[in-house]
C-alpha cells in the first residue's frame, strides 16, 4: 500500500473504518484479495514475486498493512534483504501481537525501509512501527538502532510513504475527506471514491524525498495512473463492534479511468470476539 487513511475509533459501533490504495509496477505479478488456500483463516491479496501481501486480515480479527518508506537519498537495500510483504503475512499467520510486534522490532533494521499497521481488533489495539525514525530528509530519516511499536490513539490518520501522519497533500485531502463522508453516511462506491482523486499537488507543496521532480509530481496524486506503475487497487474495509468484517477491494487495469470501479471483490465474516 502506498496511501493508507482510517478512522479509528475503538469504543465507537464500527470502530475502524480504513481506505487505501496500493501502488505498484503493473508488470509485477500479483493475485488479489481471496482466502488462502495454505493458510486458509488469512485473507489478502499475495504478491507472486516476493510471497507476502500488503494487506490482509485473519479470522481471528489480526489485521496489518504495509507501506514503503521512500527516501531516494538513501543507499539500495541488498538484494538479500526480506520482502517487506513479509510483515504483513507474518503478522496474519500469528497469535500474539505483542510478541509479534517484538519480533519485528527487532529484526526492522533488515528491511528496505517500512511502515506497518498491525493490531487485534476485536482487543482494541492497532499499533503503528515504522524503521525509518523521522521526516524523509530529516536527521532521523536513518533506521534508528531499535524501533518501538507506538499505539494509534483514537481519530482520523493516514499513512503514505513517510512515518504515519506526515502532512503531504494527498494524506490530508483524503483525510479529510473521509472525515466528511464519514459524518455525512456516504455508502460503499463513495467511499471508494474518495480514494480515486488523480490531482497532483502543486510543486510548491510537494516533498522532497529524494527522488526527480517529476516522478515527486506524479506520486503526489491518491489515484497514480502513470503507463508502468500506478494505482492496482483500493480497498474499503470495515470492522464492526459485534466482529462484522465487510471489504470491498476494486482493482484497476493500466489505462483504467478513476473513476471506475471494476473488478470488485466483496467479502463479509465475523470473527470470534467472546475472548474480548
Amino acid at each position: 500500500m502506498c496511501l493508507i487513511v482510517f478512522s479509528w475509533q475503538p469504543d465507537a459501533d464500527t470502530p475502524l473504518v480504513l481506505l487505501a490504495n496500493r501502488d505498484e509496477f503493473f508488470e509485477r505479478p500479483t493475485e488479489p484479495m481471496h482466502w488462502w488456500q495454505d493458510h486458509p483463516d488469512v485473507l489478502a491479496g499475495r504478491d507472486l514475486r516476493g510471497g507476502g501481501t500488503w494487506m490482509g486480515i485473519n479470522r481471528a480479527g489480526r489485521f496489518a498493512a504495509l507501506t514503503n518508506f521512500r527516501d531516494g537519498r538513501a543507499p539500495m537495500a541488498p538484494k538479500s534483504a526480506p520482502s517487506r510483504g513479509l510483515l504483513v503475512s507474518a503478522m496474519l499467520d500469528a497469535t500474539s501481537l505483542n510478541d509479534d510486534l517484538s519480533r519485528v522490532e527487532r529484526h526492522a533494521h533488515e528491511y528496505a525501509g517500512f511502515n506497518l499497521l498491525a493490531g487485534d481488533l476485536p482487543a482494541g489495539k492497532l499499533f503503528w512501527l515504522g524503521n525509518r525514525s523521522d521526516h524523509v530528509g530529516g536527521k532521523g530519516s536513518a533506521p534508528p538502532a531499535i524501533p518501538v511499536a507506538d499505539a494509534i490513539a483514537p481519530g482520523l490518520h493516514g499513512l503514505s510513504n513517510a512515518v504515519i501522519d506526515t502532512p503531504w497533500p494527498k494524506l490530508l485531502s483524503r483525510r479529510d475527506a473521509l472525515a466528511s463522508a464519514l459524518l455525512h453516511n456516504a455508502d460503499d462506491d463513495a467511499l471508494l471514491q474518495i480514494m480515486r482523486d488523480p490531482a497532483e499537488a502543486p510543486d510548491d507543496a510537494l516533498p522532497d524525498t529524494g527522488v526527480a521532480r517529476t516522478w515527486e509530481r506524479s506520486l503526489s496524486a491518491a489515484f497514480i495512473a502513470s503507463p508502468a506503475y500506478g494505482t492496482r487497487c483500493t480497498t474499503l474495509l470495515r470492522y464492526h463492534r459485534d466482529g462484522r468484517v465487510d471489504i470491498i477491494e476494486a482493482t484497476v487495469t493500466p489505462g483504467q479511468p478513476p473513476n471506475v470501479l471494476t473488478g470488485r471483490r466483496n467479502f463479509t465474516f465475523s470473527v470470534n470476539i467472546s475472548r474480548t
